[in-house]
């Protein structure tokens, strides 16, 4: 959610704030806008809607010769999605741009507007930028400090000031990184906004004050200077390319039997990566979206192979829920991006009760993976579609890995040659997306369908709720995921004649069960997709993917759900790498 990125230097930073806007719209936003500036002027331009829209605003105006500047893409927070709400916004001589939420907005707008400040917009940036030129005398740093202490809630700034030749930053749970080369400075909300100059950076952390000047960059907290060491990523700007694929979603989809091998090579010899889990008495499982879905998988799998007792939680109601650690425990993290602000939240409130913290998570710079006791990360990559794919296979590989070590330990499995299963997934994986023109001509059946029902039992059941979202978030098609056992208990009457449903038919143990479910609903008119390990003819449609072992099944069925929702949404003609209202890291509650 939301994007800054920030230029010091000897060039006019115009082109490289749009580039790196443009980088950063993954993250989702709904309006745009960029400062510049010189010795002598600020000049601001502000618009709604695509970066494109900005652009051509920008080739309307006088643009003043400049080298220092401020940009940012916005997701509306407080305030509806218009150009006076839009960053970056100015109060009297400071000019910010703000990732995060202030919590605290009304009390301080409602104390300034007592000593004489006037208000433009309905955001809470506003807010912050009229504090920090409040208390702004002849030192903006100590201004920044000072406001520091009466903001509560989360930010990142990038800050430009009248008749100041510098430009600083400072973040608290929101990340903002510097970026540096030999010639120029940035600030920026991840690398990815400026791999095209620079792969070397430095991570602030909360509260850490940074002076940027053409020359240098100075670090300080508490008014002392700090030390930082510089990071280099191995990210690269062809990495952000679409490689010939229509959309990104397509190309990180067919990315995955590449960053399945990559990810699971480290534990093929060496099983001692992966922590044991079976010294533990209860597990909690803690993530938002699609990384709470991959939860669900590992969550079946440690209690059905492992014996262990577990629980899945959302993120935003486990940061509030009242939660009884009366067991040794174990809170399992998943994120993405690492940046997700819920689950950072869940993470502190474990850590302040003293209880073991493990993170899944692809980026190894990000607050998570930083903060928790042990990290396992994939190796996704940077995956640009809002709409999460790759991630999510790694995601439920690393939980099957887990599972397998706790329940061989517990004696509770059979050894088996896991090495020549995971040498063989990521082919058996390879086989599943050659099958396109499949999904291709489903997709034709149902992309004008308004409601599309997924069905399943255990397992089944959370492959379908990954397979439902999917299709809501890339084609807007109301989707619902049920257990296959719950139709009978009212959602039965959603079935009308040739209403697609999708069953998955994997689980053994209730297959016979699904498949009565799926006589249920074909008797009452549906549409009847059916994806299983055998062949199920009874039924409209069957796609069949190969038989592995339980541990590793889901990974061989959900891309084919992949696909299909990304052709649905192609044939309705939808933004499918940016999906309507959504966005890619989550930084805010």
């Amino acid at each position: 959610m939301c994007g800054i990125i920030g230029y010091i230097g000897k060039e006019n930073p115009k082109n490289i704030l749009i580039e790196g806007l443009k980088n950063l719209e993954y993250r989702g936003y709904d309006s745009a806008g960029i400062a510049l500036k010189n010795e002598n002027d600020i000049q601001i331009i502000k618009s709604v809607g695509k970066i494109s829209n900005l652009e051509e605003k920008i080739s309307s105006e006088k643009i003043i010769e400049a080298n220092i500047g401020i940009a940012h893409t916005r997701w509306a927070t407080h305030g509806e999605a218009n150009e006076i709400n839009a960053h970056p916004h100015q109060v009297g001589r400071v000019t910010l741009v703000h990732n995060g939420i202030i919590e605290n907005a009304d009390d301080l707008r409602k104390k300034l507007v007592k000593e004489g400040t006037t208000f433009k917009s309905q955001t809470d940036t506003e807010v912050a930028c009229a504090l920090i030129n409040h208390y702004y005398k002849d030192d903006i740093t100590t201004a920044i400090t000072q406001a520091l202490t009466e903001i509560k809630g989360s930010y990142a700034f990038g800050i430009v000031v009248e008749n100041n030749p510098n430009l600083y930053a400072v973040r608290k749970d929101s990340q903002l990184i510097i970026g540096i080369n030999d010639k120029e400075l940035f600030i920026a909300s991840d690398i990815s906004a400026i791999i095209n100059y620079t792969n070397k950076y430095i991570l602030l952390e909360e509260n850490e004050i940074a002076t940027l000047t053409k020359e240098k960059y100075i670090i300080t907290k508490d008014g002392k200077e700090i030390k930082k060491e510089i990071e280099e990523t191995k990210m690269n700007a062809e990495a952000k390319d679409k490689c010939g694929y229509e959309h990104y979603m397509l190309k990180e989809i067919m990315e995955e039997p590449r960053v399945l091998e990559e990810t699971l090579k480290p534990y093929l010899n060496n099983s001692e990566l992966l922590p044991d889990l079976s010294t533990y008495e209860e597990i909690h499982i803690v993530a938002c979206g699609s990384a709470m879905y991959a939860g669900m998988i590992g969550k079946t799998l440690l209690e059905e192979k492992a014996n262990l007792k577990c629980y899945i939680e959302c993120a935003s109601e486990y940061r509030y829920k009242k939660i009884i650690y009366d067991r040794k425990t174990l809170v399992i993290l998943i994120s993405q991006s690492g940046e997700t602000a819920d689950t950072i939240a869940a993470m502190k409130k474990a850590k302040e009760n003293n209880i073991d913290t493990l993170a899944i998570v692809n980026v190894k710079t990000s607050t998570i993976a930083r903060e928790a006791d042990k990290q396992l990360f994939i190796e996704a990559g940077p995956e640009i579609a809002v709409a999460t794919t790759k991630a999510y296979i790694l995601q439920v590989a690393v939980l099957a890995l887990l599972s397998y070590k706790a329940a061989f330990s517990k004696k509770l499995i059979q050894e088996f040659d896991i090495e020549k299963e995971l040498k063989a997934l990521p082919k058996q994986l390879n086989s599943i997306l050659e099958q396109q023109e499949t999904y291709k001509a489903l997709a034709k059946k149902i992309y004008n369908e308004n409601n599309i029902f997924f069905i399943g039992r255990k397992i089944d059941y959370s492959i379908c709720l990954e397979g439902s979202l999917k299709l809501k978030e890339v084609s807007y098609i109301h989707s619902e995921a049920y257990q296959a056992g719950e139709l009978k208990h009212g959602t039965i009457s959603l079935i009308n004649d040739m209403t697609p449903v999708i069953a998955v038919v994997t689980d053994e143990e209730v297959k016979e069960k699904t498949i009565s479910n799926i006589e249920e609903v074909k008797s009452r008119g549906a549409f009847m997709i059916v994806i299983s390990t055998e062949e199920y003819k009874n039924c409209h449609e069957n796609i069949v993917v190969p038989k592995i072992n339980d541990f590793f099944q889901p990974i061989l069925v959900v891309p084919v759900l992949q696909l299909l929702a990304y052709e649905v949404a192609k044939l309705r003609d939808c933004d499918i790498d940016k999906p309507k209202n959504l966005a890619k890291s989550v930084t805010v509650e």
